[in-house]
């Protein structure tokens, strides 16, 4: 996994929670990780991870995160058994 990744990682547990996190960087730290990412209905987005699954919104018009989806990364990493 590279330094941008880690850092995303970083930033996904840190509290209080971040709401400026790019979500092209999220998806890359699930690509990092092994993830399996497809592409559902609008802008609907599957991941699977450890046989972990969830179905994430890209932001739109923005690129970044608002807290609530950061939680939901959170909780989906914590229950793939994420842990660097």
């Amino acid at each position: 996994m590279n330094s941008k990744c880690k850092k995303t990682y970083k930033k996904i547990y840190q509290d209080p929670v971040q709401s400026n996190i790019d979500w092209s960087d999220i998806e890359a730290l699930f690509i990092a990780l092994g993830a399996k990412i497809s592409e559902g209905s609008g802008s609907r987005v599957r991941v699977e991870l450890n046989g972990e699954r969830a179905v994430f919104h890209r932001p739109h018009p923005e690129s970044t995160t608002d807290k609530g989806a950061v939680k939901s990364v959170r909780r989906f990493l914590s229950n793939a058994g994420v842990k660097l």
